[in-house]
């Protein structure tokens, strides 16, 4: 059970001592000129020491993260084996390399059109960041809503970088994303007459956020799972994509797997390929914690880009606001936006409210930092120190039991430490939880290299350099079915011939050139959290 500090106990009284005056005076929302002052002074985009520039590849002198820097440009895990390509273990016509939304999605839509699919996945299906969403997928699908209102949001949020052609795509076909989810079974939240349920996110200007309680990935990805299983798509879990293989024409032919457990390399071959491996948050960008999935690498990154895809915007991330910064058990776990859309409000130690609570993701995490590092008004932690989320004044607004009823996982992951967030606020601290940036693609969702389709979060380009709330479940399911369809019809046309290899010795040939000297092999597949040797 968490007991609070005599520190956090003095300061949580501050907190209920200003709830009626909060509630009355809400914080004012910032001005253009306010969030870019505090963007550029404290969002972690911003510091440039924590970057480099690449010195190989697509993107060559454009800047990264050091720790993506160095999977990008690592050796390949296949550099020194033999690797006979004659020996097909798996011959489809739609290969997927990932198993959670996007890649369940593509799958299905793939299968549909008769393709023969596989999805191959280093963990179990279902294991992904998209099971751990929690807050809702936007559509604009009411009668005081439209897309076009829907792009302004997204396209202001994602600070007018969003690649044109994926935003419209995204914005257009939410409507029909809900409907196909409804379709197969997604039990969405809604009113006894059967209209959805909608809330506000950070950044929109109408409620259209669509949900299940509070574990609506889990939702979706449960209905996409099971459809999956019900088709009889093949599935090998446990079995990690670690490079792709190419034809002597230059185009995508399937990829070198490797089996988790054993290590045996298989070969698969196919007229198409889908990536969907996700996002990088296990990569702990500049030491900050994460809200998301085990297997959250960049792998589909490091094998696109050594194939000779381009990146778009990979040195931009997104660090939710809302981390769990107490008890130290759940340290990063994210604490969904939705708390904040049913009315709970940040506070620093002194019980002031000192950002409007449903700014835009890097507006709001920025401020929260600044509340600590710069004003010095942060709540002293185990791990460090962070600010409260009032999530009480819920249940005041709303009336009792909001809380139990549209957030019970919120709930659950707290009561499980003895915090009752029906009583007491909440400690939090930004957790490192999107990759903005990712795989350049077109709208038919193909990177530079024929054959190669991208989806889910290894895109870059669709939500700029930051993401609205509801908007990375809804690319999941548009980009998804729509990298399935367009495969699901390409593979038809395809002739393959030789397959070959020849891009890698070519990538570490660049490497040496480069003067780059590293022990790094890629794709990293795991963290790795062994404690070091001092």
């Amino acid at each position: 059970m968490y007991h609070y500090t005599d520190e956090q106990l003095e300061s949580m009284k501050k907190v209920e001592a200003s709830r009626d005056f909060r509630r009355e005076n809400l914080h004012a929302r910032m001005t253009a000129e306010e969030k870019d002052a505090v963007l550029a002074e404290f969002h972690p985009d911003y510091i440039n020491s924590a970057y480099e520039d690449l010195k190989v590849g697509k993107n060559k002198g454009g800047k990264v993260l050091h720790e993506l820097a160095a999977l990008l440009q690592g050796h390949s895990r296949i550099k020194d084996m033999k690797i006979d390509l004659s020996k097909i273990d798996y011959d489809v016509d739609v290969l997927v390399i990932g198993g959670g939304g996007a890649g369940s999605s593509a799958a299905i839509e793939a299968h549909e059109r008769g393709a023969k699919v596989m999805i191959a996945t280093k963990l179990r299906l279902g294991d992904a960041n998209t099971a751990m969403a929690e807050g809702g997928i936007q559509a604009a699908d009411k009668p005081n809503d439209s897309p076009a209102t829907h792009y302004l949001d997204a396209l202001g949020g994602g600070h007018f970088m969003n690649k044109p052609e994926l935003l419209y795509k995204l914005v257009n076909e939410a409507p029909e994303a809900i409907l196909w989810l409804n379709n197969l079974g997604v039990m969405f939240d809604k009113e006894e007459d059967g209209t959805m349920v909608t809330t506000h996110g950070g950044g929109t200007s109408r409620k259209r956020m669509h949900a299940c309680r509070d574990y609506s990935g889990s939702e979706i990805m449960r209905t996409l799972r099971d459809e999956v299983f019900n088709r009889g798509i093949t599935v090998v879990d446990f079995t990690a994509a670690i490079e792709l293989i190419k034809d002597t024409d230059g185009k995508i032919a399937g990829a070198v797997l490797m089996n988790m457990e054993t290590k045996e390399i298989l070969i698969a071959r196919a007229k198409t390929v889908v990536i969907a491996t996700g996002g990088a948050g296990r990569l702990h960008y500049q030491g900050f914690p994460t809200s998301n999935h085990y297997g959250a690498t960049a792998d589909g990154l490091v094998l696109a880009y050594r194939a000779g895809a381009k990146l778009l915007y990979p040195e931009t991330l997104q660090y939710h606001p809302t981390g769990a910064a107490e008890p130290t058990q759940i340290y990063g776990a994210l604490v969904t936006e939705k708390v904040r859309s049913l009315g709970a409000q940040l506070v620093n130690k002194d019980g002031e409210a000192f950002v409007y609570s449903l700014e835009t993701r890097d507006v709001t995490a920025s401020s929260i930092i600044r509340e600590c590092k710069e004003r010095g008004k942060g709540i002293k932690t185990t791990d460090g120190e962070g600010v409260w989320l009032d999530t009480p004044l819920i249940d005041i607004i709303n009336g009792e039991g909001t809380i139990e009823k549209r957030i019970p996982a919120m709930l659950r992951m707290f009561g499980k430490y003895g915090i009752d967030i029906r009583k007491e606020p909440i400690i939090i601290y930004p957790t490192l939880h999107y990759q903005n940036g990712g795989i350049d693609i077109g709208a038919n969702g193909m990177t530079c290299i024929e054959n190669l389709y991208v989806a889910g979060e290894a895109v870059g380009g669709i939500h700029g350099t930051n993401r609205l709330m509801g908007n990375s479940l809804l690319d999941i399911i548009v980009f998804g079915r729509n990298a399935g369809q367009q495969a699901g019809e390409k593979w038809k046309t395809v002739e393959l011939k030789e397959l070959t290899l020849d891009h890698v010795d070519a990538f570490e040939k660049e490497l040496e050139e480069a003067g780059i000297s590293t022990e790094v092999c890629s794709p990293k597949l795991l963290p790795d959290y062994r404690r070091k040797a001092n």
